[in-house]
């Protein structure tokens, strides 16, 4: 520990088994205070239960962890605990109800002093309940009570969680809503160490980059398992990576980890290829000793032999877990107009009420392109996806296939897969002309090996799942890969080993993912999908970030502007903007009425923003006033100022309501 850095936990020799299966293995570690560590390592390599260890849901074998005092917790598990009978806003409720508390306290305390200098009763006891408001207003402030509901609406905007959600309750809402809403909560605690278990699951392109940004600016400790690399690259400082039931340490971010370790791995071997060749030299020359048969000779083989057997021996650098052999080819190739798309819309009716995805989309992907596709949750991307591959039809416009066009389409719920077949039968049943050998060969290849070929497809784990889709749609010889989030249940090196091999592919590939690292590899185009229509940033992930800041100015996440509906392709051009069919002369103005749009909703935000600050500078005024000894023995200036108080609260919770609907 360098510096004055504080220890905020540790863990010593934490050992960690099931049976004979051994998880962890004497793994110790520290993290300091306000320290970012990212946990990687392939699945079922022990991450989850070294967080279940650390949060104190789970005992080691041995070892132990520290944990500094007085430091809470807060554990992001992959299932939560909320009440299915509650609503959203009772559940968040939960979390503030110690400052809804206070301010009860605070004005059955007002009362009653109010009561007593009514009638004149200004002694001992009244001097102790001035004293108790003083206190629990003090507490009120500190803990940030003038803050929590700016916060709270704060967090759960940018959670996709708007006032319709607030009186839906739990049972209604979906596995990704219900996470998000954890994560949400969580974030609201500030607890001093977050401990995140796959946070950026199911959060959109727009809520990944809040949530860096929110956990960039955290004060406390952060603690992250997650295959998100792009996310970790943003936010570590550290990586711990756990690998052969051991844990090592990297100082910085994903990329650094990445590097360091290949630069490890690499000197390890050449040191111990180094190490090796002299021992096999001075063998050879202790043998040549004692061949020649001399006294002298023979002392010194014995003298080498004695400096042989005392030297440290280098462990043979571990080859890491065993990766995913991937290779995509196709087995002709498509004509060079792959997909046409003309302003195509989709709609569906739930309860009695027809609720509109997109419409207005129009695109033209060509033989060798690779598209990747974004756009907010719920906006309709795998729907798109299944309108492309033909499995789901628009309520208007038309979609057009190219000559020789070959679908292979990977579903992020691996639908296609039969949970009541083995493994082997399931690639089988698709390729009867391969041998067993064959097919056993190919499921050895992605690293499905002796008996596990004979496992029910129904038990696999998400990862293995998503790897057998991979082999069949390796497999298919497709000419065109259709990819929903392809890399949600990969490990990290996995991941990499896909996206090298569809780097490396010829035909054309049309994905849908919020994995940025995935993005920024394989994308040489960028599609967003809106309520309005596609916006293409023909450039790749760093283009589409970059001209999505400029334009950032005119849209506002989680919400277009009224004034932003086009018909037809939009493209991001030179200046990043949204072209369309329009004249540039209506481009413009309507460009300009965007801007004049975005500059009223920056003022009146910032106006309300200064607003809200100053009448919460207002409340804490008037309570430290009505807490001054001669205000309290005055009936007439103390109910003054409660009526006071009341109206500036009145005020703020109108600024509260008008700030949330910007």
């Amino acid at each position: 520990m360098a510096g004055n850095e504080l220890i905020a936990l540790s863990g010593t020799d934490i050992t960690k088994a099931y049976g004979t299966d051994v998880i962890l293995d004497r793994v110790s570690f520290h993290v300091n205070l306000g320290d970012k560590v990212g946990i990687v390592g392939a699945n079922g390599a022990g991450k989850t239960t070294l967080l279940d260890i650390i949060a104190g849901d789970m005992t080691p074998d041995s070892g132990r962890v520290f944990i500094s005092q007085d430091l809470e917790i807060g554990y992001l598990r992959q299932n939560d605990d909320f009440r299915d009978h509650a609503t959203l806003l009772e559940e968040v409720a939960n979390i503030y109800g110690r400052f809804t508390d206070m301010e009860r306290r605070m004005e059955d305390l007002t009362e009653e002093i109010s009561r007593m200098a009514a009638r004149g009763e200004h002694g001992e006891e009244q001097q102790k309940l001035l004293e108790r408001y003083g206190a629990i207003h003090d507490e009120y402030e500190k803990s940030g009570g003038y803050t929590y509901k700016s916060d709270q609406k704060g967090i759960l905007t940018s959670m996709a969680f708007g006032e319709e959600y607030y009186e839906k309750p739990i049972s209604t809402l979906s596995g990704g809503e219900r996470t998000r809403l954890a994560l949400a909560c969580l974030l609201m605690r500030k607890p001093e160490i977050l401990i995140l278990d796959e946070p950026t699951n199911h959060l959109d392109i727009g809520m990944l980059r809040w949530l860096e940004q929110f956990l960039k600016a955290y004060k406390g400790t952060v603690i992250i398992v997650s295959h998100d690399r792009y996310f970790l690259d943003q936010l570590a400082t550290h990586i711990f990576e756990i690998e052969n039931h051991r844990l090592k340490t990297y100082t910085g971010n994903y990329t650094e980890f990445a590097r360091k370790k290949q630069e490890q791995r690499a000197a390890d071997l050449r040191a111990y290829g180094k190490q090796q060749a002299e021992i096999a030299r001075q063998e050879e020359m202790i043998r040549r000793f004692k061949q020649r048969g001399t006294e002298k000779l023979a002392k010194r083989a014995a003298s080498r032999e004695k400096r042989l057997e005392h030297m440290e021996r280098l462990d043979k650098p571990s080859a890491g877990p065993a990766s995913v052999v991937m290779r995509f080819t196709q087995d002709f190739k498509s004509g060079n107009d792959v997909i046409r798309a003309e302003d195509i819309s989709k709609s569906f009716v739930n309860g009695g009420v027809r609720k509109e995805l997109f419409s207005g989309v129009s695109f033209d992907i060509k033989r060798g392109e690779r598209v990747c596709i974004v756009g907010a949750n719920g906006i309709g991307k795998t729907t798109l996806l299944r309108i492309i591959t033909g499995e789901d039809d628009p309520v208007s416009g038309k979609i057009i296939a190219g000559h020789n066009v070959l679908f292979g389409y990977y579903d992020q719920r691996q639908e296609s897969l039969d949970p009541g077949k083995t493994v082997m039968d399931e690639l089988h049943d698709e390729y009867r002309l391969m041998t067993d050998g064959e097919v056993r060969g190919w499921l050895g290849r992605f690293l499905f090996k002796g008996d596990s070929v004979n496992t029910l497809v129904g038990s696999l784990s998400g990862g293995e799942k998503a790897r057998l889709a991979l082999l069949k749609l390796m497999l298919s010889g497709s000419n065109v890969l259709v990819l929903d989030e392809p890399t949600n249940h990969l490990d990290i090196e996995s991941k990499e080993v896909f996206e090298e091999s569809l780097k490396d592919y010829p035909g054309t590939i049309i994905a849908v993912s919020h994995d940025r690292y995935f993005l920024r590899r394989v994308a040489t185009s960028i599609y967003e999908l809106t309520a309005d229509g596609i916006v293409k940033y023909p450039g790749g992930y760093d283009y589409y970030e970059e001209k999505r800041q400029e334009i950032v100015s005119t849209k506002k996440y989680l919400g277009e502007l009224g004034a932003s509906s086009g018909q037809g392709t939009a493209e991001a051009g030179e200046n990043g903007q949204k072209t369309t069919g329009r004249s540039v002369q209506e481009e413009r103005a309507r460009k300009k009425k965007l801007e004049a749009e975005a500059r009223r909703k920056a003022r009146e935000q910032e106006r309300l923003e200064l607003l809200i600050m100053e009448l919460e500078e207002e409340t804490e005024r008037i309570q430290n006033e009505m807490c001054k000894p001669g205000i309290a023995t005055d009936p007439v200036k103390l109910n003054k100022l409660n009526e006071e108080l009341k109206d500036v609260k009145l005020r703020l919770e109108e600024a509260y309501e008008n700030w949330g609907g910007l």
